[in-house]
């Protein structure tokens, strides 16, 4: 389950699930902002071509409505498997991953999204929490393993939420793409359906929980919501073509 929190400042999703009350989380929506067209308004990337000062006057918006304990690890992110390890000291923004960890309170974790997936992971023992970017192209390669990995404990002690992203209705892709993700798991021929047009129609949501099953984590919730269905709440790539951000942020207190 999700709910979206209204406050002072932008409206987010706040996951429910049920992690130690150490464990905080977020969604941002892409209102509350002040950013123009097409990264209207609440446009998290500064890499997008939006205006330096209305990214960093969202970010500060985020920080103040959250009260983050700080400043967000922007990360560079490539569609692979690495894993930003907050605590190390060379990595934080910046750093070229597409997972980010952290053992320690007041680190805050995030990846930003316009139909990935962003998956969130917590320890049940609050000791560690993660999010990772889990595109199709994250999800080939082993992002999920590799943030999995990185906690060091059983995968049966995590807690997994699937954010917002592109549903299976929304999300075509061809052959090479299927092929790519077969040949990562080969069990997960139910998650295409071709369609009229010769392609097929590509559940990240079935995807990422035979990855997170097959790993161990049991416990997975969220996965309900579609970014190119609901454009009045969701940045979408595949809908848009150029427009803003929105982040999954995850910490401790």
């Amino acid at each position: 389950m999700t709910s979206i929190v209204a406050g002072t400042g932008p409206d987010v999703l706040v996951p429910e699930w049920r992690v130690p009350q150490a464990v905080r989380a977020a969604f941002t929506l892409r209102t509350g902002g002040v950013s123009a067209a097409p990264f209207d308004s609440l446009n998290l990337g500064a890499h997008v071509g939006d205006t330096p000062g209305a990214v960093a006057e969202n970010r500060r918006r985020v920080r103040a409505r959250l009260s983050l304990p700080a400043e967000p690890a922007w990360l560079e992110q490539v569609h692979g498997t690495g894993v930003a390890d907050l605590d190390a000291r060379s990595e934080g923004t910046g750093a070229c991953a597409d997972a980010v960890i952290t053992r320690r309170p007041g680190r805050v974790c995030a990846v930003q999204v316009a139909d990935c997936m962003p998956v969130l992971l917590a320890a049940r023992d609050a000791s560690a929490v993660a999010v990772a970017h889990a595109g199709w192209r994250g999800l080939a390669a082993g992002v999920l393993e590799a943030a999995v990995a990185q906690f060091g404990v059983a995968a049966g002690e995590l807690v997994a939420w699937l954010g917002p992203a592109i549903s299976a209705r929304h999300f075509e892709i061809g052959g090479e793409v299927r092929a790519a993700l077969l040949a990562a798991d080969p069990g997960a021929g139910a998650a295409f359906a071709p369609n009229a047009r010769g392609r097929w129609q590509c559940d990240l949501v079935a995807l990422a929980l035979r990855r997170l099953t097959a790993l161990g984590v049991t416990e997975v919730s969220g996965g309900t919501w579609c970014t190119y269905a609901d454009p009045a709440r969701f940045f979408s790539f595949r809908r848009d073509g150029r427009c803003g951000r929105m982040a999954a942020l995850i910490w401790l207190e």
